[in-house]
């Protein structure tokens, strides 16, 4: 959705662990390292661990594209299986062919296993098992990987097995049942979370493997992605997808620090504060103690009647360091909460009540769509896909679609939109929410209604051009020339044909309120000259009649 509106070939924040976009910091060089070192040298057990969402299963990726030609590979992505499951996965990974009677003795699996393993190390072949998530691996499965190691010739080890997982891991080989598991471990490697210096670079890595050749992201954003997310490339990709997804949704070309707090906050499920409260609650704390002390030094030193004296000078001071928290405007709510409702209380049909309903039109239980019945009360519906911004340069309230966290569509009605906070009717009454939250349900379809003024003006978003002729015509020039501050001519005085002079009108229009200038009135440009025009006669969005900017085209295109 937003990967053309930043002028990139692919989204850059996948969580799929592509190989494109891995980026080698020192831990990720040094663990791939050891994973190359277990392939090329003696057989036995290498590990690598790291928390979830660290990069391990991209390193395997990685290392399975600079596998040297004379290495065989099993990658066993699913550790939840029994030992003789596993000896079954292994063997039909690396092309064992064993005998469809032979299949469900484990004796036979490693029969047949050992002989393939002999024939690839007279070949100068090397086998490997990698198995991820190994953490999962039951104690039973463990002890059979343990004996495939078994399988040896007099000088070297026919198998090598990569063990990737979460810390747990080295909990479970610590376990006293697998110290025999754990002495063959032949190297261990645990994967830190990044830096800051490299979360910074490692973002500017994946934006720039997309194709992205402007600055998206402010340098105190990224230091923020960072902060938020604890250097954990998984936890950085989410948080950075969300906050290009949320700037597209405002029509915002760059990521600031609020923004990307506002997408960690989604994501991660709760609000974040800024960094420096943490460091302001520091200075606050060394300023009271030192407050606390100096009133200690003038106790010291006051008669007996002076320590509510002292105190009630010190008081103020200490004080002004602490927010007025009960002066502070309620929190508006987060939509999550709110779209636990029944999807039959906010589906099409009572969405359409209340949108009609607040331009003084109904919505009848019949056959007839809505859409059909609000042009017979002389209202146009016009659907489209676009911004925050091009809601606020519309400024008409709005059906949005939102999707929940299990994929159930929801409509809302949008009644009101301000800078952080919106109001919206899901069929049981209005609230307000914060922008932020509704962001992330709502991927940018919208429906909205508008009255056309033109009494003759046929319904179905008409385009104005040059050389049209009709009462539409009439009406776009009357409305034009009310915002010059004209007198709007009689009905038979008015020219009705879109001629040169008119052409320049609409261009001059659409250049003051940031639509592309090309000198057509198609459907958003009349909405947009209608809701300033008429904008005590028609439901707003916005509080002030003042427009916002960068929206799409009368053709869907997004303008700057």
């Amino acid at each position: 959705m937003y990967t053309q509106f930043f002028g990139l070939k692919e989204k850059p924040f996948a969580i799929t662990p592509d190989p494109r976009y891995l980026f080698m910091s020192e831990r990720h060089a040094e663990a791939l390292a050891h994973l190359m070192y277990g392939i090329n040298e003696a057989g036995g057990f290498v590990q690598l661990t790291g928390e979830i969402g660290a990069g391990k299963t991209t390193l395997v990726r990685a290392l399975l594209e600079q596998l040297p030609p004379h290495a065989d590979v099993a990658v066993i992505l699913n550790p939840r299986v029994t030992p003789h499951e596993l000896l079954l996965t292994i063997c039909q990974e690396i092309g064992v062919t064993v005998p469809e009677h032979s299949t469900d003795s484990s004796k036979a699996l490693v029969d047949a296993l050992n002989e393939h393993l002999l024939a690839a190390h007279a070949k100068g072949r090397r086998v490997i098992v990698i198995v991820d998530e190994a953490q999962n691996l039951s104690v039973d499965t463990l002890e059979q990987v343990r004996l495939l190691t078994n399988l040896e010739t007099a000088s070297a080890k026919l198998l090598q097995i990569i063990l990737i997982g979460q810390p747990e891991l080295r909990d479970v080989l610590a376990t006293s049942g697998l110290k025999q598991l754990a002495q063959r471990i032949t190297g261990r490697y645990h994967l830190e979370p990044l830096s800051r210096r490299e979360s910074l670079a490692y973002i500017k890595h994946r934006l720039k493997i997309a194709d992205a050749t402007v600055d998206i992201f402010t340098d105190r954003a990224l230091r923020e992605a960072h902060r938020v997310s604890h250097g954990v490339p998984r936890v950085i990709n989410v948080i950075c997808d969300r906050a290009l997804l949320g700037a597209y949704s405002e029509d915002r070309h760059r990521i600031d620090t609020a923004l990307v707090r506002r997408a960690a906050g989604e994501v991660l499920g709760r609000t974040l504060a800024p960094g420096w409260i943490a460091w302001a609650g520091g200075v606050t704390a060394v300023a009271g103690i030192a407050m606390l002390a100096f009133a200690g030094i003038l106790l010291l030193n006051r008669p007996p009647q002076s320590p509510a004296i002292v105190l009630q000078a010190i008081a103020p001071s200490v004080a002004a360091t602490i927010p007025d928290v009960a002066q502070r405007e309620p929190t508006a709510l987060n939509v999550a909460s709110l779209l636990q409702t029944p999807t039959s209380t906010t589906d099409t049909d009572r969405a359409f009540v209340t949108l009609l309903a607040l331009w003084g039109a109904k919505l009848e239980a019949n056959d007839q769509r809505p859409c059909d019945q609000a042009a017979r009360q002389g209202l146009e519906c016009v659907y489209q896909k676009g911004s925050w911004g091009q809601l606020r340069m519309l400024n008409r309230p709005a059906i949005l679609t939102l999707t929940d966290d299990a994929g159930a569509a929801h409509r809302a009605v949008l009644v009101k939109l301000a800078d952080e906070t919106a109001r919206i009717d899901l069929g049981d009454g209005t609230r307000n929410v914060t922008l932020a939250s509704l962001s992330r349900y709502w991927l940018g379809d919208y429906l909205i209604v508008w009255r056309p003024q033109a009494l003759g003006q046929s319904l179905g978003q008409r385009v104005l051009s040059l050389g049209m002729q009709g009462s539409e015509i009439r009406s776009l020039r009357n409305n034009l020339e009310s915002l010059r501050g004209e007198a709007k001519l009689k009905a038979d005085e008015t020219p009705d044909y879109f001629d040169e002079a008119l052409a320049r009108d609409v261009q001059a229009f659409q250049r003051e309120h940031r639509l592309t200038v090309d000198g057509i009135a198609g459907v958003q440009t009349q909405i947009v000259l209608d809701s300033i025009v008429n904008a005590a006669n028609a439901p707003r969005l916005l509080d002030s009649v003042e427009t916002g900017a960068g929206v799409q085209n009368d053709n869907g295109r997004k303008s700057s």
